[in-house]
């Protein structure tokens, strides 16, 4: 079965490196959010890369694959000691993030926590979506979705009533 794989890009060239491997036949996953950026003292909304400077790829490796990849314009490398020693990410985090980004609710980078209490979201379309809850206030609640890996977290304000303990 094909890992997700981690991979390290140059500033700003995720969609360069995610255009060129995905033309190759590969399975890129790029998650990206809307925000606010202002060019030419004018304010327009734009999609993001969800963490910068990352992208992750579902693909079974082998040294063929790797130096493939690794042709790519813009990318540092890949996450990994060799080319058949790559850290992995689980899959049931990628599936969360695929999840948060594709239910339309705003998300947004958050710092990376290793402490606090893991829950699971019960109802809704993020249900048995598991993460970190850090309480903003009695009634909201902010879910936090690590990528162990990379040490970075995203966040989505989320009713606390929605909520149990993982």
């Amino acid at each position: 079965m094909p890992r997700w794989r981690v991979l390290w890009t140059h500033s700003n060239c995720e969609q360069l490196v995610y255009d060129q491997i995905a033309t190759k036949g590969f399975d890129p996953f790029l998650p990206t959010i809307e925000a606010w950026s202002r060019r030419g003292g004018v304010r327009h909304r734009s999609r993001v890369p969800l963490f910068r400077g990352y992208l992750f790829l579902r693909h079974a490796m082998d040294k063929a694959s790797y130096l493939e990849v690794r042709k790519a314009r813009g990318l540092v490398r890949m996450i990994g000691e060799r080319w058949d020693r790559l850290d992995a990410v689980p899959d049931a985090e990628i599936e969360a993030i695929q999840r948060l980004v594709q239910s339309g609710d705003p998300i947004l980078p958050y710092p990376y926590l290793r402490e606090g209490q893991r829950v699971r979201i019960t109802r809704g379309p993020l249900a048995d979506v598991e993460g970190i809850l850090v309480r903003a206030n009695p009634k909201k609640g902010l879910l936090v979705v690590s990528v162990n890996l990379l040490r970075r977290s995203v966040a989505v304000q989320l009713d606390c009533t929605l909520l149990e303990a993982a």
